[in-house]
């Protein structure tokens, strides 16, 4: 089983509202770094993979806000394949709070797989190195602060 670390950061002051509370918009931005921190993590870059010529637009994204974070607050966020097919990716994520555990939020993405111009790619069949990094991390363990998630 593969292992990652969660991606980790704090709550800035002009991501919150006035009453300093992280405003919705910027959960999924926070997807979208975990995302990241989570390819990275893997070992294979979003730099390396748009190198490749690989492509990977958002198809959908969503949230489901439960307990809300505030400026200062560290938060950890988990982020794991759901649903790899080779042509399409589905990650979901967890928003914890650092600090004390709690979950603040959960959210999925679906991405799937083109080349520069757009044209739908098979990882299995073009990128068959890419097609396995995913198919190992389609179940990964994830170790924080409050404890191990295996995901």
């Amino acid at each position: 089983m593969k292992k990652i670390t969660p991606y980790i950061r704090n709550v800035y002051y002009y991501e919150t509202d006035k009453m300093k509370i992280m405003h919705h918009s910027n959960y999924i931005r926070i997807l979208e770094e975990s995302r990241v921190w989570f390819l990275h993590e893997a070992g294979l870059p979003f730099e390396k993979i748009e190198e490749m010529g690989i492509l990977m637009p958002v198809l959908s994204v969503e949230c489901r806000y439960i307990k809300p974070l505030v400026f200062g607050d560290t938060f950890e966020v988990y982020p794991y394949i759901e649903r790899f097919t080779g042509a399409k990716l589905e990650l979901s994520y967890r928003i914890v709070n650092a600090e004390t555990g709690e979950l603040n939020a959960e959210g999925s993405s679906s991405h799937c797989f083109t080349d520069n111009d757009l044209k739908p790619l098979r990882t299995k069949v073009n990128f068959p190195e890419v097609y396995k990094l995913f198919k190992d991390y389609e179940k990964v363990e994830i170790e924080g602060k409050h404890g191990k998630e295996v995901l």
